[in-house]
């Protein structure tokens, strides 16, 4: 489907990486219809126990590829990236990550549907929706308040502001700050034990305790709603304009 997001499995393990290290592994839609059809086939076999996601190079992810997200912005309602958080929310197999260097946007928001992360300390996160003329996605404006309070998540999802790994931790959002070097070991242990468990209890528990599925899938189709009339704003369109006349290379 792309080179970009390689899959592999062992140990009852389906690991995810976003290999796109040009473009610090920008998501484009179709590694988004990728993940979407390793999700799909983490819940169907029975020989996976846990999926993990990471990127290649240092680098989990820098969000979306903004050329490639304006592009199939005509379509919201069918963009392959809305289609992915939902997948997210309906999940059955446990979900770890391997955070190192930059993870923007989806990066961060990703996490809050992950039951384990792990993050180097060179990690930061950063929601600058905002900033981009749009608004919060992937059920964050749900489940960031319900993680942090309502105080902190304002101050993320409105400030727009980047935080480290150790703050993530003493948030609640990383369960450990790992060395680079031990990094993703330490996450792909931790994927081999939730494999390793009854995969009925496994996924019970994980239904309870995330809760009412269904309202965090409303909550995502209303932020994608409003996500789609931003992406038509003027300011948003201003802010489009000015990231990507600095993402280009000087002549």
């Amino acid at each position: 489907m792309t080179q970009d997001v390689e899959l592999t499995r062992h140990d009852g393990v389906l690991s995810i990486t976003l290999r796109r290290p040009g473009k610090k592994n920008a998501i484009t839609g179709d590694m988004y219809e990728a993940m979407i059809a390793a999700f799909a086939e983490a819940d169907r076999d029975p020989e996976i126990g846990a999926v993990l996601m990471r990127g290649s190079d240092g680098v989990f992810t820098a969000g979306n590829d903004i050329g490639d997200f304006i592009a199939s912005a005509q379509t919201p309602t069918g963009m392959a990236a809305w289609r992915f958080v939902e997948h997210l929310a309906s999940l059955d197999t446990p979900l770890v990550a391997a955070i190192e260097g930059l993870a923007i946007g989806i990066g961060t928001t990703l996490i809050l549907h992950c039951d384990l992360v792990y993050a180097a300390p060179d990690a930061q996160f950063r929601m600058p929706f905002v900033d981009l003329g749009l608004v919060p996605e992937a059920g964050s404006s749900l489940l960031l308040p319900q993680r942090v309070g309502l105080a902190r998540a304002s101050e993320m999802l409105m400030l727009c502001e980047s935080f480290g790994a150790e703050d993530a931790q003493r948030l609640g959002l990383v369960n450990a700050v790992v060395a680079n070097a031990d990094l993703y070991a330490h996450a792909a242990e931790k994927a081999r034990m939730l494999a390793a468990k009854p995969r009925a209890a496994i996924a019970t528990t994980r239904r309870l305790l995330r809760g009412d599925r269904p309202a965090l899938v409303a909550r995502m189709r209303e932020e994608a709603q409003a996500f789609s009339r931003a992406m038509q704003s003027d300011e948003a369109r201003q802010a489009f304009t000015s990231f990507m006349s600095r993402s280009k290379p000087a002549s």
